[in-house]
């Protein structure tokens, strides 16, 4: 089932096997995916609004997120079903194969497309994936993880951020973790929070690419933040580049650049896909 509403970004939502996928489309041209993994649609509205000018530009709610409901909340969040999540939402929009921005874990969910879809996709620009078993301190990494969501499922949540940002190489004062993630939160971005840690956290960052596959599948573009040297999802992007012999570009910004500045990142965005 495909239903619309009247939303200007056209918000609309697909189901698929143990989801509603919402998702928003902007725009008209060759099709372009901004995805997130757990950030949600919204967090992509500033950059799609830029790139709708010439761009059918597909944002999306990642499964389990926000207004994507499952039908089993415990479920995990694979990267496996968010790219078979992916592969629908293009076939929904029949205007593929796509060029795919995945950030963060999305950017781990457009690899994963491009690997076992490969005719949804011609072009992935993986920003920053936090893939931790490229790296030869992945024992390490994956203490630390694992160490991380059993503090935050135990319930100590500004001290499982506290540890999440030292173990990314994020320097963040006490003060600025205490004002974000103490005191009243909103309950949503708590929920999508809890459901990250338990049930997403691990399956992105321990993923494991084909590389083989993902050579032959699409054009990998490895995106990385000029403000993020030094970083973890900097160390993560320079070994998948250096593993897959594949593009490594820098975007404006860190791990976030696409909401701090939208509009030179959309300049960078366009000149990267358009150069396929």
């Amino acid at each position: 089932m495909d239903s619309r509403s009247d939303d200007t970004a056209g918000a609309r939502t697909l189901e698929v096997p143990g989801a509603r996928l919402h998702y928003e489309v902007r725009g008209d041209g060759p099709l372009l995916v901004l995805v997130g993994a757990p950030m949600d649609a919204a967090a992509f509205a500033p950059l799609a609004d830029l790139l709708a000018a010439d761009h059918t530009v597909l944002t999306t709610d990642p499964r389990g997120i926000n207004r994507s409901g499952l039908d089993d909340p415990a479920q995990d969040s694979t990267p496996e079903l968010r790219a078979d999540d992916l592969a629908r939402l293009v076939e929904a929009l029949g205007r593929g194969p796509a060029a795919v921005l995945g950030s963060s874990g999305g950017a781990v969910s457009a690899l994963a497309l491009a690997q076992h879809h490969p005719g949804a996709v011609h072009t992935v620009v993986a920003h920053e994936p936090p893939l931790i078993e490229l790296l030869e301190d992945r024992e390490e990494l994956r203490r630390g993880t694992e160490e991380t969501v059993s503090a935050y499922l135990g319930g100590d949540v500004t001290g499982a951020w506290r540890m999440f940002f030292a173990n990314a190489g994020i320097a963040l004062p006490e003060p600025v973790i205490e004002e974000m993630f103490g005191g009243e939160r909103d309950p949503r971005q708590v929920a999508d929070e809890r459901r990250w840690f338990a049930h997403e956290m691990r399956a992105s960052s321990y993923w494991q690419p084909d590389l083989a596959a993902l050579r032959s599948a699409a054009r990998i573009v490895v995106g990385v933040g000029e403000d993020s040297a030094g970083q973890l999802c900097d160390r993560t992007s320079l070994a998948l580049a250096e593993a897959l012999g594949a593009e490594r570009t820098v975007f404006p910004g860190d791990h976030t650049g696409f909401v701090e500045d939208p509009g030179a990142f959309a300049a960078r965005l366009r000149s990267v896909v358009s150069a396929r």
